[in-house]
């Protein structure tokens, strides 16, 4: 008995030791209270998220047995406030497996998902707990409320019903099953996609095979190898990498096996294949669908966006197709008559060959290359540059802190201020490409912003890419294209690190799909102004400022490729469509559905075996499942709200106190249109994008009318 009690004190020991060492079970000892990430392990994760889980569940049960009637205080507020813990381990966790990932990680991922899942239905299921937030939400006009506080408390019940609370007792497991086992299928399918992706290598050893690729390229290919340990020129399916091959090697058979790898990612088979995984994807949606009441998963999905239905969708995708066909086909005709005055008249322009002749022509065209603009682009610079124009806009400013943890030796961090001082939020900037990171350029936060006690708790938000690195001759030195995507998530850290909310639900870029680009990309058009490029794009060797000349020629080649470039949008978006508005379950060959889905769309031969959906993760692993027509929909409001800035001044103060008060301050508080046309006295129309583009208006009705109208129906 005596062994028995010492064995339990030691291991009641041991237990509290692992607990008191682990830094989720803390307050955070760190400016700001971010992550300790240099404290934070892999065995830490799975402790913390059961903790997390059973205090969540804890807080929940305090909710439910409250003796007391629901009120907005005790149900609402309460119910927002909790799940702390949960959320600090969940935020840093699912962040770093995106950004800095590793097997063990991946493997943990794979543990906790069910568990996850379960634990989440347990709440969204809770039949006691949703009958005291019906009770508050049927009276939430009556109670005095704020206007927050109405949104909230709608936002909430509406997330209740969303997770099959009201659903039959057969149903609701049901339901349990399929949301289980989307959460399990959608993480493999991501983890597969990063798997593929960091198999491929392509290692030249030979000098001749280098044609056509500037300097700069072939120096990042050769470090690349010897990081490697191994000798050449390495290219691989990362940004950077595959962009600039397929974009200057003159050695066509090496584009074609270079695209061929980039095209066939996991739909070749083999251990990482998707195939399967899309299959059960879209179906599970479906059903999942079926189960609350709706025909398809994108009337599901879209009754909360401004576009409200299908209907909605495709009369944007349908008015950009019409608008933009001529232009389209044209810009196709151009590129292949170019390089059949190359190649001969028996020359048949491949996928492989788009870029690569694309970039010839426009040179030809315009004198213009990304070689051209890459000097004036040093990172440290476009840093100054992207920072500054939040500075000249908002009054915002930047200061590094080396004292905030990071994640890995390439991240900054940076405190971020308001113009009286007012601390606004931590920015953290991850730029490179590494293999433990996905592809793409994305924003995201650890801690979202909210008012608690009087107190304002300030968000943390992370920018992660994946841009050139620097070579041993040169500094990183970006494109245009990468000084733009640069611009692009940095507008999605503004919307996260202006915001002023009370509620964490509600603030930040936690608003419809459709509404979130806009703050991201009307950032973009600051790019081909003068006078804001001549704040920070210098040469990086004379210090001498871009060229008018140069500005000039990237003003003139804006609309290069418009029209093809619109189409490749408007593909992605026809393709998710159609994998959501399905009714019936899909058995079929994914390569087939796909081809079919895009083919209104194709400029380009289609290759046999090659396939999108396999690694689409926008809408297979991401957020975006018939939402990614939302980046057009945005590019309509992002036109017309700069035509503001082009209307004031682009540094105009009173439109920039306008945007962000209206738009970028208010999070989900209120309708986006509502906040949008606060902004700009009027709906957005799309004449802003067609004359920005250079695209005559379709004799249609215009989309800004039909917004309006699904809005108001």
């Amino acid at each position: 008995m005596r062994k028995l009690s010492l064995i339990i004190l030691f291991t009641t020991v041991m237990t509290l030791n692992m607990n008191s060492q682990n830094p989720f079970f803390t307050n955070y000892n760190t400016p700001h209270q971010t992550p300790p990430f240099d404290k934070i392990k892999n065995e830490h994760f799975e402790p913390a998220f059961e903790k997390g889980m059973e205090e969540h569940s804890d807080e929940i049960d305090a909710i439910v047995n409250n003796h007391d009637a629901p009120t907005f205080a005790n149900t609402i507020e309460a119910y927002e406030k909790s799940g702390e813990l949960l959320s600090k381990v969940a935020s840093v966790f699912f962040n770093l497996l995106s950004a800095e990932s590793n097997d063990e990680m991946m493997e943990i991922s794979q543990r906790m998902s069910p568990k996850l899942s379960e634990h989440s239905n347990n709440i969204g299921l809770n039949e006691k707990l949703f009958a005291r937030v019906k009770a508050v939400y049927d009276v939430r006009n009556n109670l005095g409320l704020t206007p927050e506080q109405v949104r909230l408390t709608e936002e909430i019940y509406k997330s209740f019903e969303d997770r099959g609370v009201t659903l039959s007792a057969e149903d609701k497991e049901t339901y349990r099953r399929l949301s289980s086992d989307l959460s399990q299928t959608t993480l493999e399918f991501g983890q597969n996609a990063l798997k593929e992706s960091n198999k491929f290598e392509m290692l030249l050893t030979d000098e001749a095979e280098l044609a056509g690729l500037p300097r700069s390229i072939r120096d990042g290919a050769r470090d690349k190898a010897k990081q490697k340990g191994k000798d050449g020129w390495m290219f691989d399916l990362s940004g950077p990498s595959y962009l600039a091959f397929m974009k200057y090697s003159d050695r066509r058979d090496l584009r074609e096996k270079l695209y061929i790898a980039y095209s066939t990612k996991c739909v070749a088979g083999g251990e990482f294949d998707n195939q399967e995984n899309v299959r059960k994807i879209v179906n599970i949606r479906l059903q999942l669908a079926n189960l609350l009441g709706y025909p398809d998963y994108a009337a599901f999905s879209l009754r909360d966006k401004m576009a409200k239905n299908k209907e909605g969708v495709y009369n944007l995708l349908d008015n950009l197709y019409d608008a933009y066909g001529e232009q389209a086909r044209k810009d196709v005709a151009e590129v292949e008559s170019f390089a059949k005055k190359e190649q001969g008249s028996g020359f048949a322009l491949q996928p492989w060959d788009w870029s690569y002749y694309s970039e010839k022509l426009q040179t030809a065209k315009y004198d213009l290359n990304d070689e051209m603009v890459r000097p004036y682009f040093e990172l440290e610079n476009v840093k100054k540059g992207v920072f500054g124009l939040a500075t000249d806009l908002y009054g915002v400013t930047f200061r590094k802190n080396p004292e905030i943890p990071v994640y890995h030796d390439e991240v900054e961090a940076f405190e971020v201020y308001d113009a009286n001082g007012k601390f606004l939020s931590v920015l953290f900037t991850d730029f490179h490409p590494r293999e433990g990171k996905r592809q793409g350029a994305w924003m995201t936060e650890y801690k979202g912003q909210y008012i608690r006690d009087g107190k304002d708790s300030r968000p943390h938000v992370s920018i992660v890419m994946n841009f050139t690195r620097a070579t041993e001759n040169e500094p990183a030195l970006l494109t245009f294209y990468e000084v733009e995507t640069f611009l692009h998530e940095f507008g999605h850290a503004l919307h996260g690190m202006l915001t002023d909310c009370t509620y964490e639900t509600l603030s930040g870029t936690n608003v419809a799909r459709d509404f979130v680009e806009l703050p991201s990309q009307v950032m973009e058009n600051w790019l081909t102004e003068k006078k804001y490029l001549d704040q920070f794009a210098v040469h990086y060797k004379t210090g001498e400022k871009i060229p008018s000349e140069l500005v000039q020629k990237l003003v003139d080649a804006a609309n290069f490729n418009t029209g093809y470039l619109c189409y490749r949008q408007l593909s992605f978006g026809y393709l998710d469509m159609a994998w959501h508005t399905m009714e019936k379950p899909f058995d079929g060959d994914v390569k087939d559905f796909e081809r079919q889905a895009m083919a209104k769309t194709a400029l380009l031969p289609v290759v046999d075996g090659t396939n999108m959906s396999t690694s689409f993760g926008h809408i297979f692993s991401g957020g975006y499942a018939a939402g990614y027509y939302s980046y057009k929909w945005s590019e309509v409001l992002d036109a017309d709200a700069f035509a503001a800035f082009k209307e004031n001044g682009i540094f105009d103060k009173k439109t920039a106190e306008s945007f962000r008060k209206n738009v970028l301050e208010k999070g989900n508080t209120q309708d986006p249109m509502d906040l949008y046309v606060k902004f700009r006295g009027k709906t957005p129309s799309i004449d802003a994008l067609l004359e920005r583009n250079g695209i005559k208006h379709p004799d249609k009705k215009d989309i800004a009318k039909e917004i309006d109208e699904k809005r108001k129906n």
